[in-house]
């Protein structure tokens, strides 16, 4: 071997003994792909690749946000110290001068205004050691009911449902590898091509196999690109095309009147109810044929089995519970439930949209999928965190009504961990609002998000590949996301800067661990015989069965492939179905001369939540580096449009502008708009704060709007 051969060959050697790999999964949506990232350290320059790694849920795919996710963690602009607000500008400070501002004004307020006076806002993307201490930390840390989390805004008309008809709110009620054989599936607002690319595969396979596959969108997007049937549905009337779809099931005899006998509760009442229901005129308001609804019914009833998928489509909007609740009939009402193949599926947008829910971070929660104001619940949980149960706060409000009660004056603290509500909001206006009223703010975070600008303390915190713990993907399993990657400069993790508030209130006792591990053992025992039971699972565990399903009430306990075949988990055993509307149902917002156009929001491929993680991405960024909002051709020749020119979009709540992008994948009468990006681009000013009377889910998804040129000299509104 020559010298220059030798040579070369010892530095291949020297740099392969500097690549450092980090065995991770992705921060981002609910398919939670598990991932290996490798860093690789040649001389002053450090590279990194990410690698798939097999998985039972998404068999080592990753789609582009996950390939690229590791930039934001090795970002320049992340905040490794603790900041202090001194005079309005943020100034560097070391913990204990950042905890001991923290415990002086949480104190002063408390002390002057009660418990009550302090509230806490989470995030759907913490793992679930960290939403399960949020919540105690609120319970028994700091003593206050106001506690809730941006999740709310996700999940809770799907969570809502599911409990009030399966008795239970879990991801999927089968397994995702059963879709593949499902003949007929209905995807109900849900653009999964963008939002969920690793679970296209699972679609792919079933139409392969046969499989009829039915589209509700307003929009023609790449998912409905793949629809054997399209229903290009007005904004806001998906509750109603259910309603005609249940309609034409029963006056044509394709239920399974033995299920709904054997199964169900409420059938008879149902059916009177439906009976009231005029398929001629009343699919008019659905802005879809007749004759594509009765198609639709039929697919699906006359399928040897089915599945239903929902997402944020028809779940967010004000009449959300319902909504799903209709969409659930159809499975009952053709007995495609409990069985293979045939279930539904709540398609979960944030990483732990599922975790994050179960386990108290919620206003009305306590671990285990347990409720606050249940007496019983709250005996179990007050003795596991060694309190007493009267000691524990009663139920608080939802995410939304917490911006209330701050803009009102009620609320006059705010602890903000992992959730830019600015953004993310409705009325996003009144967000802004709600934070200058606060006279006391604490915000965890990675970067200077719009909202821990209003922040006086910011305390610094670990990214996806620092922070370990658990998490629950779409289907309802539990994932351990490993992390060994070293905390940057004074950075924290999450539950460990809840832990060091609980100290210097005085509280640290309760809080006392030493790794994520301890915290996931104390899970485990709160979550003992609630509905989401987590007790039978431990990290060596769900390491070695690549994930564990809940519930798993012991450490042998069997794996369920299918949730409900013998009984559904109400105190019946039956399925309910909804019989009556909700009495204080919100009407929504209906369009009119000023305000003639719906306008609906939604994700795009290139980013996450508010952006402020996958727009520190150059290569995300390069992709999608602005909002637009799309109009069809025939509504921007009407006000005056070109694509690509900037526009002012208006509602009675506020303003935004945004690129204009033509195009005939719109209805005429709706314009769409991503919700990822902040400031003038930020799309939930336009969003009214009217709430769903059972889970409080805000109307993302319909809104009333006029549209103009950005140059025009009209007033903007």
């Amino acid at each position: 071997m020559s010298e220059q051969m030798l040579a070369t060959f010892r530095k291949r050697q020297q740099q392969a003994a500097e690549e450092i790999v980090y065995h991770t999964q992705c921060p981002f949506c609910s398919m939670q792909c598990k991932k290996k990232v490798l860093e690789e350290k040649q001389g002053a320059r450090v590279k990194y690749r990410t690698i798939g790694v097999d998985n039972p849920t998404t068999k080592g795919r990753l789609c582009v946000k996950g390939k690229n996710a590791y930039q934001h963690a090795v970002h320049p602009e992340r905040i490794t110290t603790p900041l202090i607000k001194v005079n309005g500008a943020f100034q560097e400070a070391d913990w204990e001068e950042a905890l001991s501002v923290i415990q002086k004004n949480l104190s002063h307020l408390q002390g002057k205004h009660g418990p009550n006076s302090v509230s806490l806002y989470g995030g759907g993307s913490l793992t679930n050691e960290e939403a399960y201490l949020l919540g105690k930390l609120a319970r028994v840390g700091l003593g206050t009911k106001y506690v809730d989390y941006n999740g709310r805004f996700c999940m809770s008309s799907a969570a809502s449902a599911g409990m009030k008809a399966f008795g239970i709110d879990r991801g999927f009620t089968n397994h995702i590898e059963q879709i593949p054989d499902a003949k007929c599936i209905i995807l109900a607002g849900t653009n999964v091509s963008e939002c969920q690319p690793t679970f296209v595969p699972y679609l792919e396979e079933a139409r392969q196999n046969g499989c009829f596959l039915i589209v509700i969108d307003p929009r023609e997007t790449d998912t409905a690109a793949m629809a054997d049937l399209h229903l290009k549905i007005k904004p806001g009337q998906d509750k109603q095309l259910a309603l005609l779809l249940e309609t034409y099931i029963l006056q044509n005899q394709l239920h399974d009147e033995s299920f709904c006998r054997e199964r169900t509760s409420g059938y008879d009442e149902l059916r009177d109810m439906l009976n009231n229901v005029d398929m001629e005129t009343a699919f008019e308001d659905t802005g879809l044929s007749l004759q594509d609804i009765q198609e639709a019914a039929y697919r699906f009833a006359s399928a040897p089995t089915g599945m239903i998928l929902t997402a944020r489509g028809i779940e967010q909007q004000i009449n959300g519970h319902e909504t799903v609740r209709h969409f659930l009939h159809l499975l009952l009402l053709t007995g495609k439930i409990g069985k293979y193949a045939c279930g539904y599926g709540a398609i979960t947008g944030q990483a732990n949209g599922q975790g994050g829910r179960e386990h108290g971070q919620k206003a009305d929660q306590l671990p285990g999928y347990r409720f606050i104001d249940n007496p019983e619940h709250r005996r179990y949980i007050a003795d596991i965190w060694g309190v007493k149960e009267k000691d524990l706060p009663d139920k608080g409000v939802s995410a939304y009504e917490m911006m209330e009660r701050m803009e009102e004056g009620e609320i006059k603290s705010l602890i903000l961990i992992g959730s830019n509500p600015v953004v993310s909001n409705p009325n996003a206006n009144l967000v802004h609002k709600a934070f200058s009223s606060v006279s006391f703010m604490v915000a965890a975070e990675m970067f200077m998000t719009e909202s821990a600008s209003y922040a006086d303390v910011i305390l610094p915190t670990s990214s996806y590949l620092e922070d370990e713990g658990t998490l629950t993907n779409v289907e309802g399993r539990v994932t351990l996301r490993e992390a060994s990657r070293p905390l940057p400069g004074e950075c924290r993790h999450d539950w460990q800067i809840m832990a060091a508030i609980a100290e210097v209130m005085g509280r640290g006792t309760l809080f006392s661990y030493e790794k994520a591990e301890d915290i996931f053992n104390e899970l485990r025992l709160a979550s003992r015989g609630g509905k989401a039971d987590y007790y039978g699972m431990t990290y060596d565990r769900i390491r070695r069965e690549s994930g564990v399903f809940w519930p798993c009430p012991s450490e042998n306990a069997k794996q369920e492939t299918t949730l409900f075949s013998e009984s559904f988990a109400t105190a019946d055993g039956r399925a309910h179905f909804l019989t009556e509307s909700a009495a204080e149902e919100v009407s929504k917002e209906e369009i009119d001369e000023t305000y003639p156009l719906y306008i609906t929001t939604g994700r795009t491929m290139n980013h996450y939540l508010t952006g402020e993680q996958t727009q520190r991405s150059s290569r995300l960024a390069a992709r999608e580096f602005e909002s637009y909002v799309s109009i069809h051709p025939d509504t921007a020749a009407k006000y005056g449009i070109r694509s690509g020119e900037l526009v002012v979009i208006t509602s009675r709540r506020g303003s935004a502008t945004l690129r204009c992008s033509v195009s005939k994948e719109i209805r005429q009468d709706t314009l769409f708009a991503p919700m990822h990006w902040g400031g003038k681009q930020n799309i939930n000013r336009l969003i009214d704060s009217a709430l769903d009377p059972v889970c409080r889910m805000p109307g993302f998804k319909r809104a009333a709007v006029s549209i103009r040129p950005a140059a025009s000299s009209a007033g903007s509104g």
